[in-house]
């Protein structure tokens, strides 16, 4: 375990290491060994402190960036890890058991893709039975392509990025209000800054990212009565395999440099978040939308 003093001096490379990204491309739905600079998800930096102690967890998108460094965070605080990914990214999702089981935790994979209404209601059954339960959700997966023209979004695109970022939330969440309701658990949305502050060539990314913080709030109000918290998380540019997968190179060059900080975030700078509002200390917090953006405004 590393103790305090490494802990800032390996965050403090690694977040200096992403002023200055180069420019990159890959193929959809990208992987993490091609990135450059290799991000950080936690593996080393993050000391846990037992907040999570005994709590059972399903993240949607767990293979890779944010998704991965909840799994390895969380893990290390002490919970026990169901992750849903693509088929596609079989091999990130198995890096990131390997980093949980390093970690000291537990997870589960389930390859599904979630955009259609019965892989969501599979995945929350079979989640529900291997983890024995459930205390926590996060609905992370995601899916963009940017294109420069609005003539130029293919309409089977729009219904993609819909299906995946907005359907699929809807529906695990409606499936498995039941069981969080059991533990007084919580649920937690990717949102992101382009709700805020949305880009011309992610239109119907930014959207969803709106349409989440709607849906966020309204969950709250409907379900804080019977005990379950819901909670977003907006993530401002981190630097994630999403991005050289779904961008064009220019614009992955210097990713990031345009925040007021000045640079890119790394995945686990967005996971403690995610700590938090799953954790005990947030037990106050709901219908709250809260932005890791690198000091770009949410409101």
């Amino acid at each position: 375990m590393p103790t305090d003093d490494q802990t800032l001096n390996a965050q403090s490379t690694s977040t200096q290491e992403l002023t200055d990204i180069p420019g990159q491309q890959q193929d959809w739905p990208g992987t993490t060994d091609e990135l450059s600079p290799t991000p950080d998800h936690g593996e080393s930096s993050w000391t846990g402190r037992g907040r999570l102690e005994g709590k059972r967890v399903l993240v949607t998108g767990g293979d890779s960036g944010i998704g991965r460094a909840v799994a390895v965070t969380m893990a290390k605080e002490g919970a026990t890890i169901a992750i849903a990914h693509l088929p596609q990214e079989q091999s990130d999702a198995e890096d990131t058991v390997r980093a949980v089981a390093e970690a000291g935790g537990t997870a589960h994979l389930f390859a599904t893709d979630l955009t259609e209404l019965a892989a969501n209601q599979t995945l929350a059954t079979d989640a529900v039975e291997v983890l024995g339960g459930l205390d926590v959700l996060i609905c992370n997966a995601a899916y963009q392509m940017t294109f420069d023209d609005l003539e130029a979004f293919p309409p089977e695109q729009i219904q993609r990025t819909f299906a995946t970022n907005v359907f699929s939330t809807f529906w695990l969440v409606q499936a498995l209000a039941g069981e969080l309701e059991k533990s007084g658990g919580s649920v937690i949305v990717t949102t992101s800054i382009q709700a805020y502050e949305p880009s011309g060539h992610l239109l119907d990314y930014a959207a969803t990212k709106a349409a989440l913080n709607n849906l966020v709030v309204n969950l709250a109000g409907e379900l804080g009565p019977r005990g379950i918290r819901v909670n977003a998380v907006a993530p401002g540019p981190i630097w994630t395999p999403l991005i050289p997968a779904t961008m064009e190179e220019e614009k992955v060059e210097g990713f990031g440099s345009d925040t007021p900080l000045g640079r890119a975030g790394q995945p686990v700078e967005v996971a403690a978040a995610y700590v938090f509002l799953a954790s005990d200390e947030a037990s106050y917090v709901s219908g709250t939308v809260v932005g890791v953006t690198g000091g770009k405004p949410v409101f």
